[in-house]
């Protein structure tokens, strides 16, 4: 077998695992599609297959690493293929033996459970097959928990357990309302079988939020990743080529501008009124329509990105009653996927009214606000699915792809897309603020520089917000270490590879190229596109130091 062959079989086999093993995220990216009637699956004994299974996975990635060394001059992309493979390797590594999610944080089962129901039901025109699909993983609630017992027990983290009693707070409810509308899609049997499974899972979240209750004094003080794990996993998942204080003065800098900016901006159209938040729904989604096509007739017309006809549509849609009790486990939204990428993409949007929440009301306001992020998700994902090598087109990380859509945000406002907008390009501005202040929270929650509750507090005064909201903020950064970074560093990398891309090509250098090749690769870390665009592979380099 070609050394070509083993590469792509193993990341084939790899991913295929991964589809059955990877849990279930409350993030939108890292929605993947699943075989029928799919169960995540945590209990001890799955939790040691899989660590046994991931080692072999890896001692098959390093053996074929002498072998790849000369790859570097002679195929860079198979190279870049095969680095991929092992930050995917490594990612999972991350999640079992560092992070150790499902062992301490009760917001995991949670995410199994109900979570799984809601990415299900994100997916439009639900039928009796997905109905149905809702019912088993409703009658499984129970047995999913119970594995939750088991690996929490002795283990549980305090702050985390608090954010679980909260968000389960009215979950026999929500699961109710849910049943209740979700039956009217279906005929009166499986209307029944749904609504007994309904009640199962009800009371098993019951039980577990009992359990929680009984068990939160016994819980344990958050502990920080630390330092060195950090490290480990900036330099092998991320391959991030950076110290955890370089990203934090990244960071720093980047809020330093972003507030200056927007004070700057707010100055300058400080006469101008806010724009008003449509009367209705289907009133927002007939404006996002509208815009919609107007975002893809300025990509083209100023160069900036191809939109070719193949690549479907990025639509606003009224929230579905069956969504909205449990429209806080996740994004509202549905990015298609590799066998639906010809489908257009859609957000589900509540009813506009004067108090709708920060991202909601800026979306209502001005469409484009969010078709310049969750829009270039769903375009970068559609034509990364479509990547010609075949390894490409897995996702493994939202590093990359979060970086691509906030980066895309001060691409669009710079090439004069919100000139009409005067607050809208505030709102941008405001955007830039709050992700680089997440930054700074992720990294010196994860280093151990601060604790939750100090982040809580810094986030109350900078950004400013309430305590409640601050907290939630806080506790999830601290559950997930490295995901709030990826909006900004990813966008400082993809400007530097820009700004080295006109360098080395000067007259030669085409924007749109650029970019094609940038939303169509959107699922690699920017260091391996680095040495693939430009064979620099300093940042690769630096992480092998």
């Amino acid at each position: 077998m070609s050394l070509q062959n083993q590469i792509e079989t193993l990341g084939t086999e790899f991913w295929t695992w991964r589809t059955r093993q990877q849990p279930r995220s409350h993030d939108d990216i890292p929605r993947i599609e699943r075989e029928h009637n799919w169960l995540p699956a945590w209990s001890p004994s799955d939790v040691a297959q899989y660590r046994q299974v991931i080692a072999e996975f890896n001692d098959r990635y390093t053996a074929l690493e002498e072998s790849v060394s000369v790859l570097k001059d002679k195929d860079p992309e198979l190279y870049v293929d095969y680095r991929l493979i092992g930050s995917a390797i490594a990612r999972v590594i991350w999640e079992l033996d560092y992070l150790l999610v499902w062992q301490e944080q009760p917001r995991f089962y949670i995410d199994q459970t109900i979570g799984v129901v809601f990415d299900l039901l994100t997916v439009p025109n639900v039928d009796h097959l997905r109905v149905n699909e809702v019912t088993h993983i409703l009658n499984n609630t129970a047995t999913i928990l119970q594995s939750g017992r088991e690996n929490l027990a002795g283990n549980l983290v305090g702050e985390y357990v608090e954010v679980a009693i909260e968000l389960l707070g009215n979950i026999e409810v929500q699961i109710s309302t849910l049943v209740t509308e979700l039956a009217k899609c279906v005929d009166s049997d499986s209307a029944e079988q749904l609504q007994s499974a309904g009640d199962s899972s009800a009371q098993a979240f019951v039980s577990f939020r009992d359990w929680l209750i009984a068990n939160r004094v016994a819980a344990k003080p958050f502990k920080p990743v630390g330092r060195e794990n950090y490290r480990w996993f900036l330099h092998n998942v991320a391959l991030l080529p950076f110290e955890p204080e370089e990203i934090i003065s990244i960071g720093e800098l980047e809020w330093e501008r972003a507030v200056t900016l927007e004070h700057i901006t707010t100055n300058r159209y400080r006469a101008e009124p806010m724009p008003p938040i449509p009367s209705s729904a289907p009133e927002q989604v007939e404006n996002e329509r509208n815009a919609e096509l107007h975002v893809r007739e300025f990509y083209e017309s100023e160069g900036i990105l191809s939109q070719p006809e193949s690549l479907g549509h990025y639509l606003n849609d009224s929230l579905p009653a069956y969504l909205e009790p449990i429209r806080w486990l996740g994004v509202t939204d549905d990015l298609t996927g590799p066998s639906r990428v010809d489908e257009d993409g859609v957000s589900y949007v509540p009813d506009p009214r004067p108090d709708l929440p920060y991202f909601y009301a800026a979306n209502a306001r001005d469409t484009r606000a969010g078709i310049v992020h969750e829009g270039a998700h769903y375009q970068q994902l559609a034509l990364s699915w479509r990547n010609s090598r075949i390894l490409r087109r897995y996702y493994y990380d939202s590093g990359v792809n979060e970086g691509i859509a906030f980066y895309n945000e001060e691409l669009m406002l710079a090439a004069g897309l919100f000139h009409d907008a005067p607050q809208s390009q505030v709102v941008m501005y405001n955007f830039m603020k709050l992700r680089a202040l997440r930054v700074i929270v992720d990294v010196k929650l994860a280093i151990g520089a601060i604790d939750a509750a100090q982040a809580t507090e810094y986030l109350e005064k900078k950004v400013p917000m309430d305590h409640e909201t601050a907290y939630e903020e806080a506790v999830f950064f601290a559950s997930s270490p490295g995901q709030a970074l990826t909006y900004q560093i990813g966008k400082t990398q993809i400007i530097r590879l820009f700004s080295d891309s006109i360098e080395a090509r000067r007259s030669s250098f085409n924007m749109k190229d650029f970019h094609d090749y940038l939303w169509t690769n959107g699922n690699v870390p920017i260091s391996l596109l680095r040495f693939e665009m430009l064979n620099d592979s300093s940042d690769l380099d630096r992480l092998n130091l």
